[in-house]
C-alpha cells in the first residue's frame, strides 16, 4: 500500500474525511443531548404543567392586561386541570440590610411549587393561611438566598420588596434552570399580598397541572376563555385570542423541532466537508495509480485480472476513508464530551448523549466515500494496457 509510504500526503488527505465524520458524529450527538435535556426537563416536573399568558399585538409595549383574576377562579372550576396558581409580578428589588438582588418575584400560591417540582430546604412552603391572610412572608429560592444572607440562616429574617418588608420563611433546594430559565432565583410572596401591591385585577400568568390528556386540557381552558372573553374563533386561530395556553411538553416540542433542524442543516454542511474529502481521496489515488503505473503494467504481465487491480486501488481508497472516520470519531467524542462539561456550568446537569446510529451513519458515509471516490482511480488502473504500463515513466 501507498498509503504508509504517503504518510503525510495520505493524513492530509484524510483531513476532509476526519473533519466531515467528526462534524456529522457531533452535530447528531450534541442534538440528541440537548433533545435529552429538554426532556429531563420536563420530566422533572411531571411534563403536564400548562400556563396562560396575555396576548395581544395591539397591545404591545404596553400593559397586557386580558388574564384576569375572574380567568384564574373560573378555571379552577375546570376538572380537567389541577395544581391553578395565579402569578402577578412584582417589579421591585429585593433588599436585605445593604445587599440588595434584582430578581423575578413571584406573588402566587403554594400550587406554583408542584408545578415546578421545587422543594424546600430549609423552613416551609406558603400556605393557604399565608393567602388567605395576605400575610408578609416569603420564600426565597437557593442563589438569592446565598447572594443577600451569605452564611446567615435566612429564615425569620426580614427583606424589604418596595416599601413592604417580609419575612423569610422558608428557602428553595437548588434545582439550576428549567427550559433554559434559572429556578435558583426568584423570590415568591402570598398572591394576595402581591395584589394589593401591585392593585390591579389581571395576572401575568396562570400555571396549572393537566389531569390526563395534555391536549383535552388545553382544548376545555381555550374554549373557557374564549367563552368569557366573547371570543368567537370557529377556525381556532390563535391569532384571533387575547391569550395563549401553551404547556410544556408543547413548547418542548417546538424546541425539539427546531434543534433538529438546525442538527440537520450543520449536518448537511458537515456532508459537504465529507464531499471534500472525498474529491482529495480521488486525487490522491489518481496520483497513486500514475505514480505505480509501472508496477500495476508488472502485475497485469504476471497475471493479475482486472478486477485484481481494481479491488487493490478500491481497499486501499476505503482503508484511507475508514481510518479518517475512526479519527473524526474519536476526536468529535472528545469535544462532544468538553462541550458537555461547559454546557453543565450554564444549564446544570447535560449529560453527553453518544449517539450509536450516527456513528453507524459515520462509518457508512465513511466507507461509501471511498467506495464512491475511488471507484474512479481503480477502474483507471484496471483498463491500463500491460505493455503501455510496463514503459511508462
Amino acid at each position: 500500500m501507498s498509503i504508509k509510504s504517503n504518510g503525510t500526503r495520505s493524513l492530509l488527505t484524510m483531513l476532509g474525511i476526519i473533519i466531515g465524520v467528526g462534524a456529522v458524529i457531533l452535530m447528531l450527538s450534541v442534538g440528541r443531548s440537548f433533545e435529552s435535556y429538554i426532556l429531563n426537563q420536563i420530566d422533572s416536573f411531571g411534563g403536564n404543567v400548562m400556563d396562560v399568558y396575555p396576548t395581544g399585538l395591539e397591545k404591545f409595549g404596553q400593559v397586557l392586561d386580558t388574564v384576569t383574576i375572574d380567568d384564574y377562579e373560573a378555571t379552577t372550576k375546570l376538572t380537567s386541570v389541577d395544581s391553578i396558581a395565579p402569578v402577578i409580578f412584582i417589579p421591585e428589588l429585593v433588599q436585605f440590610g445593604r445587599e440588595e438582588e434584582s430578581v423575578l418575584i413571584f406573588g402566587t400560591t403554594k400550587e406554583i411549587f408542584d408545578n415546578y417540582g421545587l422543594e424546600i430546604e430549609k423552613g416551609r412552603l406558603l400556605t393557604d393561611q399565608d393567602i388567605k391572610r395576605a400575610k408578609s412572608v416569603a420564600v426565597v429560592s437557593y442563589n438569592t438566598a446565598e447572594s443577600l444572607f451569605g452564611s446567615k440562616n435566612p429564615i425569620d429574617k426580614s427583606i424589604k420588596i418596595g416599601s413592604r418588608h417580609f419575612t423569610v420563611v422558608g428557602v428553595l433546594k437548588s434545582v439550576g434552570s428549567l427550559m433554559l430559565q434559572d429556578l435558583d432565583e426568584p423570590v415568591y410572596v402570598p398572591f394576595t399580598a402581591a395584589r394589593s401591591m401591585m392593585d390591579r385585577s389581571y395576572l401575568d400568568y396562570i400555571s396549572m397541572q393537566a389531569i390526563g390528556d395534555d391536549e383535552l386540557a388545553r382544548s376545555d381552558v381555550t374554549a373557557l376563555l374564549r367563552q368569557r372573553h366573547k371570543i368567537n374563533n370557529p377556525d381556532d386561530d390563535p391569532d384571533k385570542d387575547d391569550f395563549l395556553v401553551r404547556s410544556a411538553a408543547q413548547a418542548a416540542g417546538v424546541i425539539g423541532t427546531v434543534a433538529l433542524g438546525i442538527t440537520l442543516f450543520l449536518s448537511i454542511v458537515a456532508g459537504i466537508s465529507l464531499l471534500v474529502g472525498g474529491i482529495g481521496i480521488m486525487n490522491i489515488m489518481l496520483v497513486a495509480v500514475s505514480e505505480r503505473t509501472p508496477e500495476i503494467g508488472l502485475r497485469k504481465a504476471v497475471g493479475a485480472k482486472k478486477k485484481d487491480i481494481l479491488l487493490q486501488f478500491l481497499i486501499e481508497s476505503v482503508v484511507l476513508t475508514l481510518i479518517g472516520g475512526a479519527i473524526g470519531i474519536i476526536g468529535s467524542t472528545i469535544i462532544g464530551i468538553l462541550l458537555s462539561n461547559v454546557a453543565e456550568v450554564f444549564l446544570g446537569e447535560f449529560p453527553f448523549s453518544f449517539s450509536v446510529s450516527s456513528l453507524i451513519l459515520a462509518v457508512l458515509m465513511a466507507g461509501g466515500t471511498g467506495i464512491v471516490f475511488g471507484l474512479y482511480p481503480a477502474k483507471h488502473a484496471s483498463d491500463l494496457n500491460p505493455m503501455e504500463a510496463m514503459r511508462y515513466e
